[in-house]
């Protein structure tokens, strides 16, 4: 008994001289290097351009405008898909859908028995992702962090259990311990795509009259009547922001907090979404730093999704992992270097094949078509059920179009397009053709080119032989069973696979936990390995 007793006396030394030691150490950091609340306000659907600290005067959205004078907003943030599930795969994974293999729109749809059926009923599956590539998250919850994420998953793969301590309509970071830092993602539907004509007949906050028509748009009552239900629902996002906004001052977390707020991709129409213009590209976001650290800041920086990931590990001071192929834009890791290109990708849209690719430099963009057969405007039946989408299919069908509104509908495509985004940011004028720029048109054909190679793009690869690949004979490759070996007073757990998570809980928990340390053998344990892309190992049962 003695014995032991100094050994646990020994060992509360320890524990307290350590814990003194890191208190001071924390203390002694610079405040964005401690571990800050973190929480993401994403948007559906929306391009900067609407929005009032971008310079748009249509609508008033307080809370957003008093969100950008405590913050920094960022003026070349863009998405590499401009598409919902391709760009949240790159998000929580701070690596290229193209590169990952989920560049398809959709590749996973639990929620149907079949993926797309108008696709000779292509399969759900998760891409088998390059090794060691995890859903971020995790590396926050395994040192200590509570993670909550909804209503909204739809990353293109299966999520893995270990990734959130909640995803769901309930989440909220007043779930988790006393004092126990948290990152918390708000996702916002109300102004997606689909809410342009499920709230086509609801009450308008902006008068259809009097809203700006850019110049590929025809000015007709129903682009109008449709861009003034975006504003109006813009309207609707502010005063749902407003509740979240309102609930981290009620708690006193608003000061210290770090605020990102963002919307997946460009905006909900055509020539927006699924588009690789600038349209489809930009995205609005504002960064709130602690103390509204440089507050009414611009920021030029490119700043693409790949790079939120590492982002947020680096605000929370953790080293972003090697295998991200973006960089850290603030915080302990900040990257030395800027970007100088952003790189992005279009291909399937639910049911419509199709393959393009694009460098962007704060000046260029080129875009290269692989099948210039196919229009811009893919008849894709989804957004068909738009009222401006049918209007503009018609006016293309009886010569109403001048040539800027009519270009984007077009039966083909060009295989080159080049565009000066300073002089022409509505990518009206291509200079594929232009002898001047010759130069300029071989040296970002170039970039993009090394981009394809470098970064594995898996877009030139059938997505069914992608399937076969992934999914020999159509099933999903499991990882193999967990392997425990007893150790002293405690039980350790093993995978076979070098870069699987092992996640465990007690059978009365619903919450899976990341295993990083042996746990004592009288514990209770289900126990299972994780990958993306691989189905889940059998759940191991250790009941003392």
């Amino acid at each position: 008994m003695i014995p032991t007793v100094r050994c646990c006396l020994i060992s509360l030394v320890f524990i307290l001289t350590s814990a003194c030691k890191n208190s001071e150490q924390r203390a002694n950091l610079p405040k964005v290097q401690k571990r800050p609340n973190i929480i993401w306000l994403v948007a559906e659907d929306q391009s900067p351009e609407w929005f009032p600290m971008y310079g748009d005067t249509t609508i008033t959205l307080p809370v957003l405008e008093s969100l950008a004078q405590d913050g920094v907003v960022y003026t070349n943030a863009v998405t590499p898909a401009p598409v919902c599930a391709p760009a949240r795969s790159a998000i929580i994974t701070g690596m290229y859908p193209t590169t990952l293999g989920t560049h398809n729109m959709r590749t996973y749809t639990p929620w149907r028995e079949v993926n797309e059926p108008l696709l000779d009923s292509l399969p759900s599956y998760s891409p088998m992702v390059p090794e060691g590539v995890k859903m971020f998250t995790e590396y926050l919850r395994k040192t200590g962090y509570y993670t909550a994420n909804g209503p909204k998953e739809d990353y293109n793969f299966e999520k893995t259990d270990a990734a959130w301590d909640e995803s769901s309509n309930q989440r909220h970071w007043r779930k988790r311990k006393p004092g126990q830092p948290f990152f918390t993602v708000f996702n916002f539907s109300v102004c997606h795509e689909s809410q342009i004509w499920a709230r086509g007949k609801d009450s308008l906050f902006v008068d259809p009259a009097k809203v700006p028509v850019p110049s590929y748009f025809p000015d007709t009552q129903t682009v109008r009547h449709d861009l003034a239900v975006n504003y109006s629902n813009l309207k609707r996002l502010d005063d749902q922001i407003g509740e979240v906004i309102s609930q981290l001052k009620a708690d006193g977390l608003y000061d210290e907090a770090i605020i990102f707020f963002y919307s997946d991709h460009g905006g909900p129409f055509p020539r927006h979404k699924r588009a690789l213009y600038d349209t489809g590209l930009k995205v609005p976001m504002v960064v709130k730093l602690p103390d509204n650290h440089r507050a009414g800041e611009r920021n030029d920086t490119l700043f693409s999704f790949v790079d939120l990931a590492p982002t947020v590990l680096s605000l929370a001071g953790l080293q972003p992992p090697k295998v991200m192929q973006g960089r850290a834009l603030m915080g302990a890791y900040k990257s030395p270097q800027k970007a100088r290109y952003t790189f992005h990708a279009s291909d399937r849209f639910d049911e419509v094949y199709d393959r393009l690719r694009a460098v962007r430099s704060p000046r260029y963009k080129y875009i290269r078509s692989f099948d210039t057969l196919l229009s811009h405007a893919l008849p894709v039946s989804y957004r068909e059920q738009m009222p401006m989408m049918q209007e503009l299919r018609k006016m293309k069908k009886t010569g109403a179009l001048n040539e800027e509104q009519r270009r984007w509908l077009e039966d083909g495509k060009p295989t080159e397009e080049l565009y000066d985004l300073v002089q022409d940011p509505y990518e009206l004028n291509n200079l594929a053709q232009d002898d001047t720029l010759r130069d300029t048109l071989m040296h970002y054909r170039k970039v993009l080119d090394e981009w394809i190679r470098e970064s594995n793009d898996l877009g030139a690869v059938p997505e069914r032989e992608l399937i076969q690949r992934w999914l020999p004979n159509g099933v999903q490759p499991k990882l193999p069973p967990l392997v425990l070996e007893p150790v002293g007073t405690t039980i350790k757990l093993h995978s076979d696979i070098r870069d699987a998570t092992i996640a465990w809980k007690r059978p009365q928990d619903s919450i899976w936990n990341i295993y990083s340390h042996a746990l004592p053998d009288t514990l209770n344990v289900q126990a299972k390995a994780e990958r993306i892309g691989l189905a889940d190992s059998e759940v191991l049962l250790y009941d003392p």
